[in-house]
């Protein structure tokens, strides 16, 4: 079976340019000072946003760019782990979590606020956003879906890095001023990125 074709002439660009150098550079390891914490959202690139090199940014990318509260016990931790890995081990300075607009993760929990079903993973995962997207909603009776829309977005953004601090060693790191949380939210149709509070 063959990949397909758009990515095999993109690979052979790559090796062609001066790319590949940069990287073998970074072969004895990595040492980003910033963390990204994006939507799986195939238009939200965080290296083409900030125009990173690659080794400059260390990634997260999930469904609606969630960071869960921090959760003990069994069960699968990607965020958790990744989070973990990047303020214990890469001593990140900064965690930026990025949020953007016309989020389908976003989208679906709106739509599961009308209990409209959404998926069998994306439910239980949107599911997070259940209390602000129903505060939302209350406080801006009559506001457009689109209103709505982008209110849960920066909302989910908030939430995500109050959830930061749910994890000690982030509490401990931000507290004896090592490590800065950033927001931010970015629009897809005007490219321009703006920074939650």
């Amino acid at each position: 079976m063959k990949p397909p074709e758009f990515l095999i002439k993109g690979y052979e660009r790559f090796r062609a340019s001066g790319r590949p150098g940069k990287i073998r550079t970074l072969a004895g390891g990595q040492a980003p000072s910033v963390m990204v914490i994006a939507c799986s959202d195939s238009r939200v690139h965080p290296a083409t946003i900030f125009d990173a090199d690659p080794g400059e940014i260390f990634m997260v990318r999930n469904v609606a760019n969630i960071v869960p509260p921090r959760q003990t016990g069994s069960g699968y931790h990607g965020t958790s782990a990744a989070l973990e890995f990047a303020v214990n081990s890469l001593k990140i300075k900064h965690i930026i979590v990025l949020g953007h607009s016309g989020c389908g993760g976003v989208q679906a929990s709106l739509a599961r606020g009308e209990d409209h079903p959404v998926g069998d993973f994306i439910g239980p995962w949107v599911e997070m956003m259940d209390g602000i997207r129903d505060q939302i909603c209350s406080a801006h009776k009559g506001a457009s879906q689109s209103e709505l829309q982008t209110r849960l977005e920066k909302a989910n953004v908030r939430q995500s890095l109050e959830n930061l601090l749910t994890f000690p060693f982030i509490e401990k790191a931000a507290a004896a001023g090592g490590l800065t949380l950033l927001g931010a939210w970015f629009d897809i149709e005007t490219a321009e990125l703006e920074w939650v509070e």
